[in-house]
Parts: structure tokens; C-alpha cells; sequence
């Protein structure tokens, strides 16, 4: 209210400086109205009443800028300095809570463009609706009471067409919806498709398919552009619409108010240059509306997909009553569990399995046996769509998931690291972890040698997914970082299938010594590796086929014996192949 106030007031002081003029060129012929019935002195020069009002203006104008700067500044610091960050925070930690079926669904440029882009858009919905909607229903009842109190008469007839200008901007904003919402699924697709060729450029490169590559990043910019060009098309066409209704008050002022002003029923300076000028910020308020109409569109489209998340019910999480676990023992069980990543695709079925704790136990069997999805219901990255797992004899989910999954150490056959050093990465699971412990545990994993010779050792700065490292040492590092958290249970998937024989021999000797006193699931198809269990599963189209040990299965037909025979270049019979 105080910079419409201001900028009313200075439109004024430019109403009254041009009464005074007209007053002194042509006396007798209108008498300017000084504000709160104030006149100056008769012994006034012209020159001094002309600087006063000067003064009078250029000051409204300058508080009105300073008071503009403030309040912008206070919005940008509320949107920009703590809604987005918040919003991006509580997006972050929602996801964190999510299940991996929820990131199976959701690809990974989408989300990135939800946290980075869509929390823009509450943002724009603080300052560009909510706060806008406000100044402009302040200021249109403001303008409006300040035009009827000059010339009611005027006042109606400028502002008949400010209904159509209504049903206009209406119209556009349910016409634009549309258009956004499709804009974002462009824009994802956009972010998508540049993460996929930036982390296949390797593949590119080998295959020579740099210019394929080109033209799927070009037709994915083509298609984000395309679609603001058709978006852009159409506030083309809203705004001179809107510009053009306006123009037909500033007609009717021209011909009605004229007419007025010629009959001395209304004063040219305080009346209707006065009313011009507020006439053209009412017509700035409703180019306003276009504008927040445009941006009420954007903010919906982005702040559905930022709440789609921020509602979503978390998949897995814990169970009111949930139990504490210190240190789980270690056993294991199976009841009757099946699960599926989709509706129609089951993946495990009917599995019913006890593991002893400090039991070694492989997983084998063909490419989509579900030897992932088994293991992956351990640390409750899913939880089973029938039966149930027992840890230490209560049921996985009766107990905190966080303490489960502290109980749980992982090494995969591709382990991430972060852009931190050695050191960090080791103790990444435990940050409290003294650099004694940290040693320990990559002597352990047999870490230690190689991290020693690195330019800076452990607290060498490793690059991004450990890029400066051989996939045997990124491999070491995250079996000393499984270590380091000392689980109760160890998960190994495939940990040796990207390394050579060398590498893997020294991988072994580790996990040797690793596996020592844990529970610990092994996924392998190197049968150096398998036959360090105590037991071994066989899993086929997600049930169990045979369970024994090396020598049992060894002995027994079945897939296991077939695959022992064929990593030897034997036949089923054992003849050379």
C-alpha cells in the first residue's frame, strides 16, 4: 500500500504542478487543488511553488524506489534464500525415505529436474502469483476508489471492458495448462537423455557413434525448444490482446473525459490528467493478471510433480511399534517369500530358506533368477509380496529399518564412490571412524598397499565414481568400507566378475578374511568365488532348484554341474567341447 500511496501521490504533485501552470498562463481559468487544503502564499514566487511541487515529486519518487528495493530484496530473500532451499531439502529427504522400487519407476533426470527446476516453480508461485495476486487486488480496489471519486460517470465507462479483459486472461491460463505440463515431460526427457550420453560416452567413443549421439541430444533440445516456441506462440497472442482492451478505456477517457473537460466539469491537471495516469496503472495491473495467470500455469505444472513426491507414501518404512537392534546375531530366515518388481512379473516365488548366523551362503543360477532380488530383501530395499524374512527370529520389518540396515554391509559387482578422498569414502558408513580404524579396515580388504602409493594417500581426492582408480581397487575400497560398518551381515554381488585373475585372487584373500564370523550372501558366477560357502542355492525362474555344498552339487545333475563343466570348456558328459 505504501508504494501505491507513493506512486499516487507523486502522479499528484504531476496534476497539481500542471493546474498551477495552466492557472498562472491563463488566470481565472482553473484554481490548482493543493494537497490537505494547503495553498502557499500569494507572496510566493511562481518559480518557488514549481520547485516545491518539483521536490514534491522527485521525493515521492525516490522513496517509492528505495521502498521498491527493499521489498524485492525481502521477497528474493523468502523465495529464492529459504522456500527453495527447504523445499529442495524436504524433497531430498522425502526421497531418501523412498523405497528402490520408487526410483525404479522414476528416472533419474526427472528427479533431478523436480529437485532443481520444479522447486523453482513454488518459488515462482510465492512471488509470482500469491504476492502478485495481492499487490494487484490491493491496487485495482486502490485505483478503482481513486477513479470513482474523481468522475464516477468516467470512472464506469473506462472501465466497461474490463469483464471481456477477464474472460480473456481465463480463457489463455486453461489454454496454456496444457502446454506446460507438457513442457516438463520435454524438459525431463531433455535432462535424460544428456545424463544417458554423458555416462555412455565411453561407449560412444569405442563404437564411433559420436554423430548418432549428436542428433539424439539435438532432437531432445529441438523438442524442449519446439515446445516453448508453441508456449511463447501463444502469449504472443495474449498479450497484444490484452494491450489492445486496454487501449479502448484510454479512448473513451480521450473522447468522454475530453468532453467533460471542455464543459469545466472535471479539471484537466488534478482531474484528467490525474485520471489518465491512474487509469494506465489499472491497465498495468491487468497486464499483471495475464502475467500471473502465465505463471499460475508454470507453478501448478512444477509444484504438482514437486507434491507428487512430498505426498507419496513411503513404500518402506517403519512400523509404529518398530524394535531397536543393537547387534543382530546374524540368522536368516525365509518363509514361504515371493515377490515382484511389476505387477505381472514375479520374481521369486514360494522361497523358504534358514541361514544360520556366520553361515557363508552363495546364490547361483542363470541370468534372471532372482538372485538380486533375494539378496536385495535383506536390507529391506524391498520388502517381499508374500511371506515374510526373519533377522534373530522377529520378522524384518518388526525392527527399526535403519538399525537393519546398519546391520547390513554391501559390496556390488560396480560399487559407487563419492568425489571425496580415500579416507572418506572408506568411512563413509561410520564418519566418526578414527583414521586408525580406517587403516585397519582397508588392511583388512587388502587396501591398504595401493592406497599407500597413491599421490596423496588416504587422503588422496578420488574422482568422480573413483575414475582414478582400477576397478580392483574401487572394489577394495568398498569391501573396506562394508568392513568398517563391522555388520553382522555381508552381501557380496559378484564382487570379482569385473576383474581379472590377479586382481581377484587378492580380492579373494580379503573377503577371506572378511566373511570371518558374519553372515554373508554370496552372488557369484566365478566358481573361485562360490566355493567359499558353506552352502550354496541354486536359483532357477525364481525358485530354489538344489541347495548343497560345492561337493554335492558338484556331483548331482542339474544347473550347477552344467555350469562348473562349461566355465572348464567340458561338455554335460565331460568330454571337451
Amino acid at each position: 500500500m505504501a508504494l501505491l500511496a507513493l506512486s499516487l501521490a507523486g502522479l499528484g504533485g504531476v496534476g497539481v504542478a500542471i493546474d498551477f501552470l495552466r492557472e498562472q498562463v491563463q488566470p481565472g481559468t482553473a484554481v490548482a487543488h493543493f494537497p490537505f487544503g494547503w495553498r502557499p502564499n500569494e507572496s510566493w514566487q511562481p518559480r518557488s511553488v514549481l520547485l516545491l511541487l518539483g521536490g514534491w515529486i522527485f521525493g515521492a519518487a525516490g522513496l517509492r524506489s528505495v521502498l521498491a528495493y527493499f521489498t524485492a530484496t525481502s521477497l528474493n530473500r523468502l523465495g529464492q534464500g529459504h522456500i527453495v532451499v527447504e523445499l529442495r531439502s524436504a524433497l531430498y529427504a522425502k526421497m531418501q525415505r523412498m523405497s528402490f522400487r520408487f526410483f525404479d519407476a522414476n528416472a533419474t533426470g526427472s528427479l533431478i529436474n523436480r529437485v532443481t527446476g520444479d522447486t523453482q516453480s513454488v518459488r515462482l508461485f510465492i512471488d509470482g502469483v500469491a504476492i502478485q495476486t495481492l499487490n494487484v487486488m490491493l491496487a485495482t480496489a486502490f485505483y478503482l476508489a481513486c477513479l470513482m471519486r474523481i468522475h464516477t460517470g468516467l470512472a464506469l465507462a473506462c472501465l466497461a471492458s474490463m469483464p471481456l479483459l477477464w474472460v480473456v486472461v481465463v480463457l489463455f491460463a486453461r489454454w496454456l495448462r496444457r502446454d506446460y505440463e507438457i513442457g516438463r515431460l520435454k524438459v525431463d526427457g531433455f535432462v535424460r537423455t544428456f545424463e544417458e550420453l554423458a555416462r555412455g560416452m565411453g561407449v560412444l567413443k569405442s563404437f564411433g557413434i559420436e554423430p548418432w549421439a549428436e542428433r539424439r541430444f539435438a532432437e531432445a533440445n529441438a523438442a524442449v525448444r519446439d515446445q516453448k516456441q508453441s508456449v511463447f506462440r501463444k502469449l504472443t497472442i495474449l498479450h497484444p490482446l490484452v494491450s489492445f482492451l486496454n487501449q479502448m478505456s484510454m479512448a473513451v477517457l480521450l473522447g468522454y473525459g475530453g468532453w467533460l473537460a471542455i464543459r469545466s466539469e472535471i479539471a484537466i491537471g488534478t482531474g484528467l490528467i490525474i485520471f489518465a495516469g491512474i487509469l494506465q496503472q489499472l491497465a498495468a495491473q491487468v497486464n499483471a493478471v495475464s502475467n500471473i495467470a502465465d505463471s499460475l500455469q508454470q507453478t501448478l505444472t512444477g509444484a504438482d510433480r514437486v507434491y507428487e513426491i512430498l505426498d507419496a507414501t513411503p513404500e518402506i518404512d517403519d512400523r509404529p511399534d518398530a524394535a531397536p537392534l543393537e547387534r543382530a546375531r546374524g540368522e536368516v530366515v525365509f518363509e514361504s517369500v515371493s515377490f515382484r518388481f511389476q505387477p505381472e512379473d514375479t520374481v521369486l516365488r514360494d522361497i523358504s530358506l534358514t541361514v544360520r548366523a556366520g553361515e557363508r551362503i552363495a546364490i547361483v543360477g542363470p541370468t534372471g533368477a532372482g538372485k538380486t532380488a533375494l539378496i536385495q530383501l535383506i536390507p529391506r530395499f524391498y520388502d517381499p509380496d508374500a511371506g515374510r524374512i526373519q533377522l534373530d527370529g522377529r520378522d524384518l520389518r518388526d525392527w527399526r529399518l535403519d538399525d537393519v540396515r546398519r546391520q547390513v554391509g554391501l559390496v556390488f559387482q560396480e560399487s559407487f564412490l563419492f568425489s571425496a578422498t580415500v579416507a572418506a569414502n572408506i568411512s563413509f558408513g561410520n564418519p566418526d571412524a578414527t583414521r586408525e580404524d580406517i587403516e585397519r579396515a582397508a588392511r583388512l580388504a587388502s587396501a591398504h598397499e595401493f592406497i599407500e602409493g597413491l599421490p596423496k594417500g588416504y587422503d588422496t581426492l578420488l574422482h568422480e565414481n573413483g575414475a582414478n582408480l582400477s576397478g580392483g581397487q574401487r572394489q577394495r575400497l568398498a569391501l573396506a568400507r562394508a568392513i568398517l560398518l563391522n555388520p553382522a551381515i555381508l552381501i557380496l554381488d559378484d564382487p570379482t566378475a569385473a576383474v581379472d585373475a590377479g586382481t581377484e585372487h587378492e580380492i579373494l584373500a580379503a573377503m577371506d578374511r572378511v566373511m570371518a564370523g558374519r553372515t554373508t550372501f554370496i552372488v557369484a558366477h566365478r566358481f573361485s568365488t562360490v566355493r567359499r560357502a558353506d552352502r550354496i542355492i541354486v536359483l532357477d525362474g525364481g525358485v530354489v532348484q538344489a541347495i548343497g555344498t560345492h561337493e554335492e552339487l558338484a556331483g548331482r545333475p542339474g544347473y550347477y554341474r552344467e555350469a562348473i563343466l562349461a566355465e572348464r570348456g567340458l561338455d554335460g558328459e565331460g568330454v571337451a567341447a
